[in-house]
Order: C-alpha cells, then structure tokens, then sequence
C-alpha cells in the first residue's frame, strides 16, 4: 500500500474506536434534512508525509489530482474568491449570487502588507522570503484574520502553511519543507484532497524557489468523521490498496505565476472505486 493509505487508514480506524462524540450536544453543521450533523472526532492528529519518498495520494479510491491543484492554484496563484474562477465545484453551496465566499482563502492571500523590503502580499512575501533569506522561521501564509471572519461564508479551515527549509550534509541543494495547520477536518471529504493539494503546492514552491520537496507535515486539531459517514468509511478502509503513482511538475516551469494543471504528471495511478454521492454538512 502507500503510506497515505497507512496512515489514513490508522487515522480513520483510531477516530472510530477511541473518538468522543459530539452527539447530543449544540453542533452548528445541518444535514440537507436539517438534522444535526454529529462527529466522531479526535483532537490533535498529526500526520508526516515525506515527499522525497513517494507522493501521498490515496490509493483506496481516486483523488482528483488535477481538481485539487486547480483549486490550490485558486487560492495561493489566482488570489480568487469567486466560484467562478474554480473549476471543481466544491465551493458552490457557499457562494452567494455573485459567486463570491466573501473575504476568504485567495482574498487573504492577495492582501498587501508593508515591509522595509516594499509592499508583497501574502505569496509574494513567501517568494521573496524563499529566495532571499531562505532560512528565515517566518515564511508562512495565514488566512485566518479576525477582524474579516463575519464577512467570510465559511470559517478556513486548513488555514496556516508555514514553510521551513533544511539542508541535508552532502545535498546538492536545500530541502522545502511545510507544516499545514488546519483547524477542523472531514476526514472522508477533505482529508487527502488537503493533503495532495498543499503537497501539490511545496513541490510548486520548491521548484521555483530551486528547492527539493521534502516532508508535509499535517497538523488537525479537530478531525471528525460524520456519523452519516462511519459505515461508508468502515467500507473503504476495508479495500485493498496499491502502490502510491508517480506524481511530478513539468521542469520547465520556474515561475510559480506560470504553472497550470497541465503541468502536474500523474503515473501509473491504480485505485479503488469512487466513492459517490457522500452526504456533505453545510
């Protein structure tokens, strides 16, 4: 299997067994039917992907690779808060007319701070940061503001990448390496798709930043699995897994600002079957 799988079938099984619930308590999410949406959920999950090892895809079912870096690209590239700049329609129920989601994920990024160095927004600062002061402990992205979440449709949740980089004794060049930070996690909807697209989005940074992709690091402080998803969970981890694809970057890109989902190469992908028709609490 690949490590993704192990580690996502470990996870999925623990929350199961040794999670709390939330049953019976004051929970805001609402089932299309307007039921309460009960967790299972385990506080503090802490998940290590290596990249230089294999690429963390599942292999359970599928991951739309190519969605999820389109929506990566949306937020940290395209700095868009509107729908309609989206391919996937993941985002839709929380658009208003317009398609905005308010002051939210690329609308963060895109805000202009001042610096002695000149004005960058978010991604710009991660850029210039990584070329001229590499090993700084301040690179990272934040797209939790206080003072605009009433004007956010939806809170962020995976909402701090903070990028730190090593070097190896004898490496040709530096290791790019991120810590993701994520408040809440439905683990069957969002769990690998977080953990692709963020991977999808160090190994565009290392590249432009002439870097190797190293460890993600994926800290959720509240992964829950819906109480309408235990069984068809149970179901999946129960499939047989294959080995992890071959994912990589088209090496001719060395502007963050030039990369498409043409870009991104995905070998020998073997997986189960989709999982269709997953009931989503909104």
């Amino acid at each position: 299997m690949s490590k993704a799988d192990d580690l996502f079938i470990s996870m999925c099984s623990e929350i199961i067994e040794h999670g709390t619930t939330t049953e019976g308590q004051k929970v805001r999410p609402r089932w299309e039917d307007g039921t309460p949406a009960y967790t299972i959920k385990q506080f503090g999950v802490c998940n290590r992907y290596d990249l230089r090892e294999e690429f963390p895809a599942l292999t359970l079912r599928r991951t739309a690779l190519k969605s999820c870096m389109d929506e990566v690209l949306w937020i940290y590239q395209r700095k868009s808060n509107n729908v309609h700049d989206l391919k996937p329609h993941i985002w839709d129920e929380w658009a208003d007319e317009t398609g905005s989601i308010g002051k939210a994920y690329g609308y963060q990024v895109g805000q202009v701070s001042h610096y002695p160095e000149g004005d960058f927004d978010q991604m710009d600062r991660v850029l210039f940061d990584l070329r001229e002061n590499p090993y700084s402990r301040r690179i990272m992205t934040n797209l939790y503001t206080f003072a605009d979440l009433h004007e956010m449709n939806l809170y962020p949740c995976a909402y701090n990448a903070i990028y730190n980089v090593t070097q190896r004794p004898g490496a040709d060049r530096p290791t790019l390496n991120m810590v993701l930070v994520q408040r809440s996690q439905d683990v069957l909807a969002a769990n690998n798709w977080n953990v692709c697209q963020y991977s999808i989005l160090l190994m565009m940074v290392a590249q432009v930043s002439n870097m190797e992709a190293g460890e993600l690091v994926h800290m959720i402080a509240d992964a829950h699995i819906y109480d309408r998803h235990v069984d068809i969970v149970r179901e999946l981890i129960s499939r047989p897994t294959y080995p992890a694809p071959t994912v990589r970057l088209n090496p001719e890109v060395t502007n963050f600002y030039d990369f498409t989902t043409d870009d991104l190469i995905v070998e020998n992908y073997n997986h189960g079957p989709q999982v269709k028709n997953i009931p989503i609490a909104v």
